[in-house]
């Protein structure tokens, strides 16, 4: 993968050479290997280069061979062998990006829904002036875009916008609503003011007098799910991950795999391994010295039933410290998850060894493996209740439940919410709508009314189709990429291969949460593969031990960032209503770990990008 920028100007301006070298330097993390941009009147791209396919060859920006065309990308085509023996076109290199000059060559950006892998890219046609950005179907990779009257410009991180931006960076407050309610915002908006996401699966195209229209080349499926036996359903998915699998194999360096211990990455590693008959996998896990949330030994028994290379990490509260405001930077958001953190280091220490890790990002998203899809079944008679009866008692209930109680406690201010797109995000929100008002004022910001409204199904395909929008593509891939990328590693996710996700799609819920159990079909491949004991075990998730920490090195920390005098979290929300908060976690009246890291994040976001 790759790092990389752009300048589109409409007001007939030439683009700045050190403008483009100003972006490129803000990217050397994403792209070590190479780095040079490209610049014809008011059009410049730059680009920064991780080899991972071609390794000799393929420079970019790359022309077409007639100069029509220029591309800056960042990706892998996984299918690009396939696509190319389809395409009558003089290749000079034996890479995937030279394919998609080819394909936009012969056929426009028409054929973008063609491809399989993980892309965002830049192409200038000079025959019109367009240029078109694209992003990959499920948002695996990032594009940020910002446009005035005068100019268009883009990049793969927020900070690299900067040298190109004609004002300073400012934040949006609307979207701070969202981002307490979702721990990320929604595409197309982020936290800062101007600045977009591309959403997934959409093309935006600039036109020489700036005009800019955007439009999707692919979304989710929400056709009514296919009659399909369970034996069915179980070799369908096993087949569809099992050629995924392989096609993330491709690469012309070493490919390495994260190993949790658990369900989808133990099998993503077993299939790994499987492809190449036993041959051997390095795998890579990171542990916390904390036996509630540490999976290291499960990890250790699954690679020694498949005989990997193992290597192990141990995170700790100094590293969280340490390197938060590093990693925010990166992200160009507040790091959501704790286990940011965690997957930075992870990546570090699969750099030692390898280019490329695969990993089980999607599973749970697209098969019901988070307990939330069990409850939401199980609540449906109470999500009929009317909200004005509903709300007030389930929200006296999960105030009266104790500390250890969280898990509950989240399902219970989820059914309380008052509105039928509150019930499906309210699963994963750190504050309810109640919550953001008192902090903020208000309880929306822009929101994402649209993914909500073309959600389809029963109450568990619509909150899959609502996850798969949100707190996949703005928040887990997000984090995948942004902290593996830090450490200058390709992170691949087999399970969103484009034809495994459209078949996801069309099951139906009853092979996805059955025998309450969620995630049943992957569990029944699984076993052709691991122990039960690997199979059927709780899932802990990628969790680190913060509810200690906070009481402990971080407590200090937080009521300093969160309460002082200075803090950008204490001046915009209520100082009461966070002190509160952070009093109860401390006494031990509730577990408030998540809801103070989504503050802490805050701020350190804002003291990062505004000093």
């Amino acid at each position: 993968m790759c790092g990389i920028a752009g300048i589109v100007r409409f007001d007939g301006a030439p683009v700045d050479h050190a403008v483009i070298t100003a972006m490129v330097a803000r990217l050397p993390h994403r792209g070590p290997d190479d780095e040079a941009s490209w610049i014809e009147g008011s059009v410049g791209f730059g680009h920064t280069r991780l080899s991972i396919i071609d390794v000799a060859g393929s420079p970019q920006p790359m022309p077409s061979f007639d100069d029509r065309l220029h591309i800056t990308f960042n990706g892998e085509i996984l299918n690009y062998r396939e696509l190319r023996a389809t395409l009558d076109y003089p290749f000079r290199t034996n890479g995937d990006t030279e394919v998609l000059v080819a394909l936009h060559h012969a056929h426009g950006d028409a054929m973008v829904a063609r491809l399989r892998g993980q892309f965002a890219y830049a192409m200038h046609d000079r025959a019109t002036g367009r240029v078109t950005l694209v992003r990959d179907h499920l948002g695996i990779l990032p594009l940020y875009w910002y446009r005035d009257d005068n100019v268009l410009v883009f990049a793969s991180e927020v900070s690299a916008l900067e040298p190109a931006l004609p004002a300073k960076l400012a934040v949006d407050h609307t979207s701070i609503a969202d981002y307490l309610s979702r721990r990320a915002v929604p595409s197309p908006f982020t936290l800062f003011e101007g600045v977009r996401k591309l959403r997934a699966g959409n093309v935006l195209r600039v036109d020489t007098d700036g005009t800019v229209s955007e439009e999707p080349y692919w979304q989710l499926p929400t056709d009514p799910p296919h009659s399909i036996s369970e034996r069915e359903a179980i070799d369908q998915v096993a087949e569809a991950l099992t050629n995924s699998v392989d096609r993330n194999l491709v690469a012309d360096v070493p490919v390495g795999a994260y190993l949790s211990g658990g369900l989808d990455s133990s099998l993503i590693v077993a299939l790994i391994n499987a492809a190449r008959d036993g041959q051997g996998v390095e795998t890579f896990s990171a542990g916390f010295g904390d036996d509630r949330f540490d999976e290291l030994p499960y990890a250790r028994a699954v690679s020694q039933q498949l005989g990997t290379k193992h290597h192990e990490v141990h995170v700790t509260a100094d590293d969280f410290t340490s390197l938060w405001p590093q990693l925010t930077r990166h992200r160009g958001a507040p790091v959501s998850e704790p286990a940011d953190v965690a997957v930075f280091r992870l990546a570090e220490l699969a750099r030692k060894s390898v280019k490329v890790v695969l990993s089980g990002e999607g599973s749970d998203e697209l098969f019901a493996g988070y307990p939330k899809y069990r409850y939401a079944r199980l609540a449906r008679p109470l999500i009929a209740v009317p909200s004005g009866v509903r709300t007030p008692v389930l929200d006296a209930l999960q105030h009266a439940l104790p500390a250890r109680g969280s898990r509950p406690r989240t399902m219970l201010r989820a059914l309380a919410a008052n509105d039928d797109a509150a019930v499906l995000e309210g699963w994963f929100s750190p504050f309810t709508a109640r919550e953001r008002t008192s902090l903020v004022g208000r309880a929306d910001g822009h929101g994402q009314l649209d993914v909500v409204r073309r959600a389809r199904g029963d109450i568990v395909q619509r909150m899959l189709y609502v996850d798969c929008h949100a707190w996949l593509a703005d928040n887990l891939l997000e984090r995948g990429d942004r902290m593996s990328m830090a450490a200058s590693v390709e992170l691949r996710p087999p399970f969103l291969d484009v034809d495994l996700v459209e078949l996801a799609f069309r099951l139906p819920s009853s092979v996805k949460v059955h025998e309450r159990s969620g995630k049943w079909v992957v569990k029944q491949i699984a076993r052709r593969h691991l122990p039960d004991e690997i199979v059927d075990r709780r899932k802990v998730g990628f969790r680190v031990p913060l509810d200690a920490w906070f009481r402990l090195g971080l407590r200090e920390m937080a009521n300093d960032l969160l309460l002082g005098a200075d803090s950008f979290v204490g001046q915009t929300m209520d100082r009461d209503v966070v002190g509160r908060l952070l009093a109860d976690h401390e006494r031990g009246r509730r577990n408030e770990e998540i809801r103070i890291w989504t503050l802490l994040s805050l701020e350190v976001w804002h003291r990062e990008f505004f000093g």
